[in-house]
């Protein structure tokens, strides 16, 4: 996967911005629907880095299967990961775990309104 293939799917997922708070290396891609954070990669960083939300029982067991999974970086470690990408982790688990985070976030539908 690279640099390009991670920002295209991320900005694939349903209201899905990215912007650059800290600069114009870190990308954060967040719902335009409430503004949350649903991962964070340094684009150019080689090897590629991808930080993302996840369930805490779900993050000890990828940390436990895949040294290449680390507790996000200066985030809450209880929920998130990082992932480093293209090192033993398969791109279709990279997709799998950026579109939980996405879902995590993602701004509910009210009841009612479909």
């Amino acid at each position: 996967m690279t640099p390009d293939d991670l920002r295209d799917f991320c900005l694939s997922l349903p209201q899905a911005i990215e912007t650059y708070p800290f600069g114009e290396v870190t990308a954060v891609y967040k719902t335009s629907g409430n503004g949350k954070i649903f991962a964070l990669s340094a684009l150019d960083r080689d090897p590629l880095v991808v930080t993302v939300k996840c369930d805490p029982e779900d993050g000890i067991a990828l940390r436990s299967e895949f040294s290449q999974i680390t507790e996000g970086y200066h985030l809450n470690k209880r929920y998130w990961i990082t992932i480093v990408v293209g090192t033993g982790v398969p791109d279709e688990l990279v997709e799998q775990l950026v579109s939980e985070s996405h879902a995590l976030v993602r701004p509910r539908i009210p009841r009612g309104s479909h």
